[in-house]
């Protein structure tokens, strides 16, 4: 299903200068980038990328200050711009710095859900269409992958972003997320992944140990995924309603009667719904005692479980697409997503570059975002920013509070590096 039509995808030159110059929140995205009022080298020594018509690419760029930023994109007029790391210098001056001191030194852990990864069980769309009905993946993902994160990784910060058409990121601003080294963001990422395979692979789920215990870490997911696929996978999109569908279920069965059985059921009663379908299966499971019932755990996992672009998260200096930005395919602005009401969330809803300019015409000269429904998204992007800000004046205090104190420079140097905490950053 299209998100658009030809009026709301216009991402025309003279439009997109005209969302830059009085749309973009230049300032909100300076203040969530550098943590603090002041610039610091978390936004000076920022890698920022554009996107040119045409895709001309440069990257490299970085500003001293907000106003920078928005001179320098209004000059180019990008169809969108991407994020980077904070390297070692600043990123314009790359040329004239040895490689060894050009470095990535910080930068949010990422992540990246796309709707096209979900093409093998979802039956509403394909490709790069979406609609609020396969939209359920992806809620059912950032409500498991937040969980995780916050519960089993302790993060706090957590921003999500609406891709623009099909998708969503994640960026986690805590300081210890900042600090991952390569090697780290891989473990992370390997320990959140378990739908692994591409198309010829049948069963994409391999987490259990040789006792065939699911691992610990995945019961939560699986409590909240056992919420989902019922009405997701079984009511919504009729997963196993047609033949094609109910014969990649089978494959998934390590009983050869039960797949006999069941597939002579099916065969001469295809009309049966998933609903039945599944039960059918149970029945012939029987109890969470039965040594095949991990394998329904598993059909659970592999139909609702996130499925995560793991290169984007992996490494430091990977480019991400800003908040606020617009999609050039539906003209749809790049909006913060709150986790709590993701159910409700509707892609279609997401105001277009079309709809805010009519929005800021109507109320007069002089008007920016305050005045559209891009308000609310900004005011989202502020409140997240805020807390963050909060928990850096915290740990100033704190580190401050042990001045002149016995011992204070040796705790204030294990405080510093608990908390990530250098002043010139």
């Amino acid at each position: 299903m299209s998100l658009t039509t030809s009026d709301d995808a216009n991402t025309s030159p003279e439009v997109m200068l005209q969302f830059y110059r009085m749309l973009y929140p230049f300032k909100s995205i300076f203040n969530w980038l550098n943590h603090e009022h002041v610039p610091t080298k978390l936004f000076t020594h920022r890698e920022f990328s554009f996107t040119l018509q045409g895709d001309v690419y440069l990257r490299y760029h970085s500003f001293n200050t907000p106003e920078d930023l928005k001179k320098q994109v209004l000059a180019l007029n990008p169809t969108r711009f991407e994020i980077g790391p904070v390297y070692s210098a600043k990123p314009r001056d790359k040329k004239t710095v040895r490689p060894a001191a050009f470095t990535p030194q910080k930068r949010e852990l990422v992540f990246d859900i796309d709707m096209t990864d979900y093409d093998g069980v979802r039956t509403c769309c394909s490709a790069a269409d979406i609609c609020s009905r396969c939209w359920g993946f992806i809620a059912a993902a950032v409500k498991v992958l937040h969980t995780s994160l916050v519960d089993q990784f302790g993060f706090r910060n957590l921003l999500w972003v609406y891709s623009g058409r099909r998708g969503i990121h994640l960026w986690i601003s805590d300081p210890e997320a900042m600090d991952l080294t390569d090697d780290q963001r891989k473990a992370i990422v390997n320990a959140l992944t378990v739908v692994e395979g591409g198309k010829e692979t049948v069963k994409k789920v391999n987490v259990r140990t040789i006792s065939r215990i699911l691992p610990p870490s995945l019961w939560d997911a699986l409590t909240i995924l056992r919420g989902v696929f019922d009405p997701l996978v079984l009511e919504d999109q009729n997963c196993f309603g047609h033949e094609q569908g109910w014969e990649t279920l089978l494959q998934l069965i390590p009983d050869q009667s039960i797949v006999e059985t069941l597939r002579n059921r099916w065969s001469k009663d295809p009309s049966r719904s998933s609903v039945q379908k599944w039960n059918d299966l149970k029945t012939l499971v029987g109890s969470e005692h039965s040594p095949l019932y991990g394998a329904l755990e598993d059909i659970i996992l592999q139909y609702t479980y996130p499925r995560l672009d793991a290169e984007v998260s992996k490494h430091r200096n990977h480019l991400l697409k800003a908040p606020f930005c617009v999609h050039p395919k539906t003209g749809r602005v790049c909006v913060p997503v709150d986790p709590a009401t993701i159910d409700r969330f509707d892609p279609r809803r997401v105001p277009t570059i079309s709809q805010l300019l009519h929005e800021l015409d109507s109320a007069g000269e002089g008007a920016n975002w305050e005045k559209t429904s891009l308000k609310q998204y900004v005011e989202m992007l502020d409140k997240h920013t805020k807390g963050l800000m909060e928990e850096v004046r915290k740990t100033k205090r704190a580190a401050a509070s042990y001045n002149g104190k016995p011992g204070a420079a040796s705790v204030v140097i294990l405080a510093n590096d608990a908390h990530h905490v250098d002043g010139g950053w």
